[in-house]
C-alpha cells in the first residue's frame, strides 16, 4: 500500500491531488524575487516565508566560524545597484532584476570611461538576450551583468556606477525541519537556499521540498525525515560541521535541484554507487509515461551531495534533478524565469519523490505460499477471463514475477530490479496478491 496517502493542504489550496504541482508553483512565485546570497536577508526572508507552511528552524552560523576548511564569510548586504549613461538613463537596474548586480559585490560609487566599465560586465554572447549569473563570494570584487545586446549599444562617454553593499559580520543561516518517524533513522532531503531569481535553480526545489514537508506532517513513517535548506556547499559544510555526532543516523539521501522544468529525468548515484537510495531511483519511473530516470555514475562535480560524499562522510546522498544543471540554455541566466517551471512538471516531480520515499518506507519482503507452479490468477479475479493475448499486461507480468521470486529471501526491490519493471508496479501487485491471501509479507529486511 502507498506510504503518502495525506493530501497538503497549505494555504490557499485545496487538498485536490491534481492542485499539487499549482501549490508548488504558487510558492516558489512567493520565493522568486529575493535577491538570496551565502549570507544575509534574503535567506532570512525566504525561510520566513517557508514558515508559513512549516515549522521550520533557522539556524545562525555567525562570520568567522571556521567549517573543516572553510571560513564562514561576511554577511552580504544589498540596498541598491545602478549604472546611467552619460545621458543619465539608467541602463542597469537592480531593483529590475536582481542577476545585474553580480552577487557579493563590492560597494562602488564612481563615474567612469566605458572601457573601464567594461572590465566589470558579465555578458553572454551565445545568449545576447539575457543577463548571466555571477557570483563573486570569496573575494572583493564587483560585477555588472546585461545582455550582450546591450552591451554592445554602449556608446562611449561618462557612466555613473553606484552599488549599495556593504560586508560585515553577520550569519551564514539555514533552515531544518524534521518529520519524526517511528526510528531515529533518517532521510536527508536536502535543496540549496543561495541562489536568487533562479526558479528552475533553485526555487523548484526549495518550493517542492517544503510542500512535501507539509504533505507529511500527518503521515506515520519509519523513518524520519530531515528537510535542510542551506546556501550551497558553504551551508552543507556548516550543517555538516554541526551535526557530525548524529550522521550515523542518515540511512539514505537526496539533494534536490531543477525540478521544475519538462525535461527527462536525471539521476546521480551517491558515491556508493549501490546504495539503496541509488537502487530506488533506477527502478522509479517519472509520468504518465513511465519514463524512466536517466541514470549517472558518481562524479565529486555538482550540488552539494558532492559534501555529503565527501571521503570523511560517504552519505548515501544521490542528487536528483529534471535537466541536469549546466545542460539546458536557461541554466544560470534570466531565461531560467516562472515560465520556464511549469505547475505540471512540479507536480510530476512530486509523485517521482513520493514514490520514492513509499519505496523505501515499503520495501517488505514476500512469501508465497503455495510455490509449486503457478497459482490459477483467474480463480482470484487477478487474470482476464478472456486468454489468448499476444502480450500480457505489466500488472499481469508484476504478479508472475512476484510469486516467482518470493521466495522469501528477497524484497519487492530485488524483484523489481530482476524483472525491470517500476518498483511502484511490483509493491501495487504484491499488495493484490497478499490480499488474495497468495503471498505472505515477511516484514521489512536491511533498512
Amino acid at each position: 500500500m502507498p506510504v503518502l496517502e495525506k493530501q497538503f493542504n497549505p494555504p490557499g489550496i485545496s487538498e485536490r491531488p491534481h492542485d499539487m504541482g499549482h501549490a508548488i508553483y504558487a510558492l516558489a512565485c512567493r520565493i522568486f524575487p529575493i535577491c538570496r546570497s551565502i549570507t544575509g536577508k534574503g535567506v532570512r526572508d525566504t525561510i520566513d516565508i517557508l514558515k508559513d507552511y512549516i515549522n521550520i528552524d533557522r539556524h545562525d552560523v555567525p562570520s568567522g566560524t571556521r567549517v573543516f576548511d572553510w571560513t564562514i564569510p561576511d554577511e552580504w548586504i544589498v540596498r541598491d545597484a545602478y549604472v546611467l549613461d552619460p545621458q543619465g538613463q539608467k541602463i542597469v537596474d537592480f531593483k529590475t532584476s536582481n542577476l545585474h548586480l553580480m552577487n557579493y559585490s563590492i560597494p562602488v560609487q564612481r563615474v567612469m570611461p566605458l572601457a573601464e566599465l567594461k572590465g566589470h560586465i558579465h555578458t553572454l554572447p551565445a545568449q545576447p538576450d539575457l543577463i548571466p549569473y555571477k557570483t563573486a563570494y570569496y573575494t572583493d570584487t564587483w560585477g555588472i551583468c546585461m545582455p550582450y545586446r546591450d552591451f554592445l549599444a554602449l556608446p562611449e562617454g561618462d557612466y555613473e556606477v553606484v552599488i549599495d553593499t556593504e560586508k560585515r559580520p553577520g550569519h551564514l543561516h539555514y533552515g531544518e525541519y524534521l518529520h519524526h518517524g517511528s526510528s531515529q533513522k533518517e532521510v536527508l532531503l536536502y535543496a540549496h537556499i543561495c541562489h536568487p531569481s533562479l526558479a528552475n535553480d533553485n526555487c523548484s526545489g526549495l518550493a517542492l521540498l517544503t510542500c512535501l514537508a507539509a504533505f507529511m506532517r500527518s503521515t506515520q513513517t519509519f523513518y524520519s525525515y530531515r528537510f535542510i535548506f542551506a546556501p550551497g556547499t558553504i551551508g552543507s559544510l556548516a550543517w555538516l560541521s554541526r551535526n557530525e555526532y548524529r550522521l550515523s543516523r542518515i540511512a539514505h539521501g537526496l539533494v534536490l535541484s531543477c525540478v521544475g522544468d519538462g525535461g527527462d529525468v536525471n539521476y546521480k548515484r551517491s558515491r556508493r554507487h549501490s546504495a539503496l537510495i541509488d537502487r530506488i531511483a533506477a527502478s522509479t519511473r517519472c509520468g504518465e509515461d513511465q519514463q524512466r530516470l536517466k541514470v549517472a555514475d558518481f562524479s565529486p562535480y555538482g550540488y552539494d551531495e558532492r559534501q555529503f560524499c565527501s571521503p570523511g562522510f560517504d552519505l548515501p546522498v544521490g542528487l536528483l534533478q529534471r535537466s541536469a544543471f549546466g545542460t539546458f540554455p536557461e541554466y544560470h541566466t534570466s531565461a531560467d524565469n516562472l515560465d520556464f517551471i511549469r505547475p505540471e512538471h512540479l507536480g510530476t516531480s512530486f509523485r517521482m519523490i513520493k514514490d520514492m520515499i513509499d519505496a523505501l518506507e515499503g520495501n517488505w519482503t514476500p512469501l508465497n505460499i503455495s510455490p509449486k507452479g503457478e497459482p490459477q490468477l483467474g480463480k482470484y479475479g487477478l487474470f482476464p477471463a478472456i486468454g489468448g493475448h499476444k502480450k500480457n499486461s505489466e500488472r499481469t507480468m508484476a504478479y508472475l514475477w512476484v510469486l516467482n521470486l518470493a521466495d522469501g529471501c528477497q524484497s519487492l526491490l530485488d524483484i523489481a530490479e530482476r524483472s525491470k519493471l517500476a518498483f511502484k508496479e511490483i509493491a501495487a501487485a504484491a499488495a493484490e496478491l497478499q490480499e488474495a491471501r497468495l503471498i505472505l509479507n515477511l516484514g521489512f529486511l536491511n533498512r
